[in-house]
């Protein structure tokens, strides 16, 4: 079992190595401790990888180095200005949230699924490799097989439909999912 871990885990955790660096090195205010923060996050994602294999291992292994740069924030007795703006940035809580604050970022959080849940099919697919997956626009449009230009609009309207449901008019009456308002609309244009 370990030896089909390992495998797995050269091919597909150690290959964001680079990644993963620049990634801690932009969020982590001690340069000292970016080797620290990768290892720790890579055991953690080995260990895990032990009882199942996450479905996403790339996002995975951001996520548990963004945790385990939060932990050692809140293992810090002092926490300068600094590294608290910089974990914010990160969305990673260094302390407990008032339980308003808890219910209205679960509110927004809803708000913001409903939204992205009612996108067309191709913006959502788009807007989720982009910004949760991190991916650059052309390792987008390699992997859905389509034009760099046409990955570009579907971004372009997801987000533009994403806010409008929060900031524009349409935010009393939800994301249109009517095509011609759409990224099929987008397209024809």
């Amino acid at each position: 079992m370990a030896d089909a871990t390992s495998d797995w885990f050269v091919r597909e955790i150690l290959c964001h190595e680079a990644a993963l660096i620049r990634f801690i090195t932009r969020a982590w205010p001690h340069p000292a401790d970016v080797l620290d923060i990768r290892h720790d996050a890579y055991i953690r994602v080995f260990e895990a990888a032990l009882k199942s294999r996450p479905y996403s291992p790339k996002s995975f292994l951001f996520t548990t180095a963004r945790n385990v740069m939060a932990d050692r924030a809140r293992r810090l007795r002092i926490v300068s200005m600094d590294l608290v703006e910089d974990l914010d940035a990160l969305n990673v809580l260094v302390d407990e949230a008032s339980p308003e604050r808890r219910a209205s970022g679960r509110q927004q959080l809803t708000r913001l699924t409903v939204a992205f849940n009612r996108l067309p099919p191709r913006c959502r697919e788009v807007v989720w490799l982009q910004r949760v997956e991190g991916l650059a626009m052309k390792e987008i449009a390699a992997r859905l097989e389509i034009a760099l230009g046409t990955a570009e609009k579907h971004a372009f309207t997801g987000i533009r439909l994403l806010a409008e449901y929060f900031y524009g008019e349409e935010s009393s009456n939800g994301v249109d999912t009517n095509q011609e308002n759409g990224c099929e609309a987008h397209r024809r244009k």
